[in-house]
């Protein structure tokens, strides 16, 4: 099929520059958390560009590279910044890296994003395992033909955000003093803020927190058999719950924050996986 042969095609180039590497490890690294991939060493840098029907993200704090190489004794593969779907992609271009991930034999996908707080007892700076999500755009990267070869039909959700990934982190957080909020995302559109109506409806639904990206690459990681793990830093608190505007730049400052503290759980979640 069409899908297959992209994905051999961008496989085959990736093993062109890596030989024969073999990542276990998927990081998809969220805005302000490149930094992540400058620490992996004997590193493969390689462009999005370069990569045979990759997309290429034009999103502030997005550097568009794949780094292959080890980390804490790990095999890993990471995008240095993702593609989002208000960019205007396809939902079969965001989550076409997962695909390539699962073609290099990555077996467990590490998510990371920054988002705004819905849940009031939440603060900024904190970060949030997710436990759950809420998918509020209406669309799925699984939709369109089916091709066996990548995974089931109909895929099961119940635990997208595997428990033992997340016990794995509950437990390093712990080890390293680090609080940890648990909680679930709901996925939005953007690029616009929700509005805070839109904010009420999003914590009358049951979700903790709201982003622009994430539950794509998750469902599509769950339909390949991988195992995920969702970490958000919580940069703001969501539309109308505090009397000020939002900003990214604000995301971005919030971000760089917590850096330190966000890189050291990834880093010991590795250790333990």
């Amino acid at each position: 099929m069409h899908q297959s042969q992209h994905i051999q095609e961008a496989k085959d180039y990736i093993l062109s520059r890596t030989g024969a590497i073999t990542p276990v490890i998927g990081l998809i690294l969220g805005s302000g958390l490149g930094g992540l991939a400058d620490e992996i060493e004997q590193a493969t840098v390689i462009p999005y560009v370069e990569i045979p029907h990759f997309a290429t993200s034009a999103a502030v704090g997005h550097a568009n590279e794949l780094v292959i190489g080890q980390l804490m004794g790990q095999t890993v593969v990471a995008m240095k910044g993702r593609l989002h779907y208000y960019e205007g992609f396809t939902l079969d271009e965001v989550t076409f890296p997962v695909r390539i991930m699962k073609a290099l034999g990555v077996d467990k996908l590490i998510v990371t994003n920054a988002c705004g707080a819905v849940n009031t007892s939440f603060a900024p700076g904190e970060l949030m395992i997710i436990t759950d999500h809420i998918n509020l755009v209406m669309n799925n990267p699984l939709i369109g033909p089916n091709n066996p070869e990548l995974g089931t039909r109909f895929p099961d959700l119940s635990q997208t955000y595997h428990p033992e990934m997340r016990e794995i982190a509950l437990r390093v957080a712990a080890k390293q003093g680090t609080s940890l909020q648990q909680g679930v995302y709901a996925w939005w559109t953007g690029p616009a803020y929700e509005t805070p109506a839109e904010i009420r409806m999003i914590r009358t639904l049951g979700a903790d927190a709201v982003g622009m990206s994430t539950v794509p690459e998750a469902i599509v990681a769950v339909h390949g058999g991988m195992k995920v793990l969702g970490i958000s830093c919580l940069t703001n608190m969501a539309c109308g719950i505090l009397d000020q505007p939002l900003s990214h730049d604000e995301v971005i400052e919030v971000a760089a924050k917590v850096r330190t503290t966000f890189v050291d759980l990834i880093k010991g979640i590795l250790q333990e996986v």
